[in-house]
Order: structure tokens, then sequence, then C-alpha cells
């Protein structure tokens, strides 16, 4: 009897993946649940797991290729025999798994987050043969979307590292083992009073945190080239931050230039893997500019009413509302007020068919250590101010720790982006597939203008919206744009709904 493996559901608005990984062979013994393969959308990752035991026979969908939802991926042929002798095979390795040798602890790759099955091990902290103590940091895991620290189960000794750094872990897999026979091994250190101020002085036992030593390594520090302001000495990534932006000794003189050999470039070239966001946002960002129609429309706003409504009644805002009161919730709303009068800008295209958003999920682009991501607040059309300031700010703060989950980065309708916070005077935002819209903010720079036929200094920012001319006409984009500027030269228009 032979049964078929198919596309499972890929998730809302996704029709679509590529093959990334066939984890079996055909002829390979396969048991109830255990992953064959690995899809990949633009959005996810997907595991395809076995229904029922067998042996794996013909693989229709080779890895790279794409495939729609229920399309047809492999056959598994249930022959008598075929799946118990391996399902009883992995139920005798279980125990050995878990066990370990005796006196061993496994120590399990921990929660992903949802919907991420996979991670990368960045870095170990520990080697072979280190003590270590309770929740200890040892690893470092990098997903496509966050870094995920790995803290030692309980005290002991490093006995076995079973994946290196750049090797691939299952949610749920085993990084390493431990030997709680070197639990004991602190203990010497008490009998060696002398050799304490050796190790304190070299900082072996003072372990920096994580992230700290990830944005060492990016900004090409030692850890001697940085004070630690952390307990005990600990250098904390504020700390890296301060000594990477601290002002370098003056370069000597250079040498009369002279056509360097490739091998010297090469020798002073330093190579390193994308991470798994770094590679996502690369693929997303190619793949809009490969699919939709894109084009840009500017203008200029003059923020001279915003910031005087916002100088009036901050105070007493952030006393009532407990939060402060910014530019990013007038932009929000601006734009709430412009999509309902351009209703295709918060639309996407799905097929043939043009699908209108009766509501706003509006995404706020926040950039991090490890790259651009876009937390998105949801039904934002029917929150407040406050409602709006206090979500951005929550949000931000948890892509700026890693901690957004995959939930909260979904299902936007629109997208705002700051390029201003950096000093961008003027950018080409690029879409956020599959939205059809994104507004560009950018730097507020005093300029000379004409108002009533005299020149005025006023604070002027330039605006920027790319959409999907598939679906949005030149005039629908410029009447969008037109329509942000009013509200925000204007903002009782928006109490007014004008």
């Amino acid at each position: 009897m032979s049964t078929e493996v198919r596309v499972p559901a890929l998730g809302e608005s996704v029709t679509e993946a590529t093959v990334a990984t066939w984890f079996k062979k055909p002829g390979d013994a396969v048991a109830v649940d255990e992953m064959l393969c690995e899809l990949e959308t633009d959005k996810v990752t997907v595991e395809v797991p076995a229904s029922v035991a067998g042996t794996l026979g013909e693989i229709v969908a080779a890895e790279g290729e794409t495939v729609g939802v229920n399309a047809l991926l492999a056959t598994i042929s249930e022959g008598e025999g075929a799946a118990p002798a391996p399902a009883a095979a992995a139920k005798e390795d279980a125990p050995a798994a878990a066990e370990a040798p005796k006196g061993h602890i496994d120590v399990p790759v921990p929660s992903l987050g949802e919907s991420v099955t996979e991670a990368t091990v960045a870095s170990w902290f520990k080697k072979v043969g280190d003590t270590v103590e309770a929740d200890e940091m040892i690893a470092e895991l990098e997903t496509d979307k966050v870094s995920v620290e790995v803290p030692a189960p309980q005290a002991g000794t490093i006995a076995k590292l079973l994946v290196e750094e750049g090797g691939t872990v299952q949610a749920g897999g085993i990084l390493a083992e431990l030997s709680a026979e070197g639990a004991a091994a602190p203990a010497p250190k008490a009998e060696a009073p002398a050799a304490a101020p050796a190790a304190a002085s070299g900082s072996k036992d003072v372990e920096n945190a994580p992230s700290a030593n990830k944005m060492m390594a990016e900004k090409g520090l030692t850890a001697d080239q940085v004070t630690g302001t952390g307990r005990d000495g600990r250098i904390m990534k504020e700390d890296v931050m301060k000594a990477a932006a601290a002002p370098k000794a003056a370069a000597p003189a250079p040498a009369a230039p002279r056509a360097p050999s490739p091998a010297e470039d090469a020798a002073r070239e330093e190579r390193v893997k994308m991470t798994r966001l770094r590679q996502t946002i690369a693929r997303r960002l190619k793949d809009a500019q490969n699919t939709a129609a894109m084009l840009t429309t500017y203008n200029e706003v003059d923020m001279k009413a915003v910031m005087d409504l916002r100088k009036k009644y901050k105070d007493e805002f952030e006393k009532k509302h407990g939060v402060r009161l910014g530019f990013m919730s007038f932009f929000t709303k601006a734009c709430i007020h412009a999509l309902k009068e351009v209703p295709e800008v918060n639309a996407e295209i799905d097929g043939t068919d043009v699908v209108y958003k009766n509501f706003v999920h509006m995404g706020v682009a926040a950039g991090t250590p490890t790259g651009l991501v876009v937390p998105v607040i949801r039904d934002a059309d029917q929150m407040s101010f406050a409602g709006i300031e206090k979500k951005i700010g929550e949000m931000g703060k948890k892509a700026r720790d890693g901690k957004l989950s995959m939930a909260e980065m979904q299902g936007g309708t629109f997208t705002i982006s700051n390029g201003g916070v950096y000093g961008s005077l003027m950018s080409s935002p690029i879409l956020n597939p599959p939205q059809s819209g994104i507004l560009g903010m950018h730097k507020i720079q005093d300029r000379p203008v004409v108002v009533n036929g005299e020149i005025v200094i006023r604070p002027m920012m330039y605006l920027a919206l790319s959409y999907d001319h598939r679906i949005v006409d030149g005039k629908g984009a410029v009447t969008f744009l037109v329509r942000v500027k009013e509200a925000l030269e204007d903002p009782q228009r928006l109490l007014m709904d004008l």
C-alpha cells in the first residue's frame, strides 16, 4: 500500500513554497511523524512529517523546486515490517540520548519561538573540559528572527560538543553533554588562593554578555579594548557600542601608494557567513524587486504645526498616559486617514484577485543590531494616539531585545519606515511584500520656504511613497501622499476627518 506525502497548509495568503531540504532518500525507513523534508516560504519554514510508518518511495519534488499547496511531494510504501525496525531502533536509542552515559547530562536546544524549527550555533562560550556553573551561558544560537542563549542545566564539566559553530540544530535537539562528575571542580579554587588573582586578572571567571561578544566580533574589537561596566567587570553590549564610537588614535602617515597584490588584499579580508535573518531579508527584498512594478513618488511636509502641537501638550500627554508623545503616532494617524481615501494602497494582489483590507495593520520598520525587522501594530485604525505610542514603544523594545515572535511580524497591510533617525534626507523605501505601499520618513531640516509670499525658515521633511504600480495608479499614489501632507500640516483635519 502506498501513501502520498503532500504540501501542508502554508499560512494566510501563502500559496507556494520551495523544497529546501530532504532529510530522507528513497528506500529509507521512516517512522510516524518523522520529518521527511523542509519547505521554505517568504514568511516561514515548514517541516513535513511522515503520516505513516514505512519506506520512502519516489521523491516527486526535488530540492529547489517550487510547489503549491497540496502538491505531491513523495510517496511512502507501507510494507509489513518496513517501519517497525527503525521505530524499535529509535526507541532503543531514545534512552541513550535522554540519559547519555552514566553521570552525563544532556544540554538541549531551548525553545526557539513560535513556528521556528531550527537554529544555527553562532558561538560556543565553553570548550570540552571547561567547568560550568548551573545557568551559566555556554552557547548562543541564531534563528532567522532572534538570538537565543543556552544555559547549562546544572553545574559540571563540558564532556562533548555535539554540534560545531555554524552547524544547524533542530528544536528539541541536543547540543552538548555535561559530566556531572565535574560539578565538584570549583572546590579546588578555594584551596588555591594564589591562583585566584591571576584568574581574575585574566577575566576568565567573568562571562561577557553574549550580545557583547557578538558585537565585538562585528566591530573588530577585543575584550582588552572595552571597559566592562557590568557586575564583576562583565562587558555589556552598551560598553562595546561606547568603545566602537570612541575616537581612534591618529593613524600614521600612509606610505607611498602602490598596487596591492590580490593575495595581500585577501589576507586583510574577513569572510563571515550571513545570519539567517540577513539571508531572509536579502531574499524578501529581492523578491519584492522582481515581483512588484515598484515606483516612488515624493513630497515634502512642513512639520511646524505638528511640532508646535507636540510641544504644547507633550508634558500633559505623558502625565496622563504614561508615554511620551512622539512623531510616529501623527504619521500613523495621517496614513490611516489617507488609506481610507485611497484603499488600493492598503490592498494586496493574490493571483488574479485584489484583496482590499477593511482594517489597518500598520508595520513600523525597526533597525536592530542583527538587521531590519517590521513589527506590526494590529488594528491601528482603532487606536488612540496614546495607544499607538505605547504599542510602538513596546514593539520597539522587543525588536531590540530580539524577543519578537513570528506572529508579531505577520499580517501587516502597510508599512512606515523612518530613515530620518539615521540622518537620511531622501531615499526610496522598498516594498514589504505582499503589501502595496510603504511610506518613507526622513530627517527634519530647517529650510527656507515661501509662505504667503514671504520667505520663512520652516522645519521641513521629505516624504517618499513607494507603491506597486500593478495595483496603485500614479493618481492614487500622489493623492495618498498629498493627504498625508495635508493632515500633518493641519493636524486638526485628523480630528474633523477631513
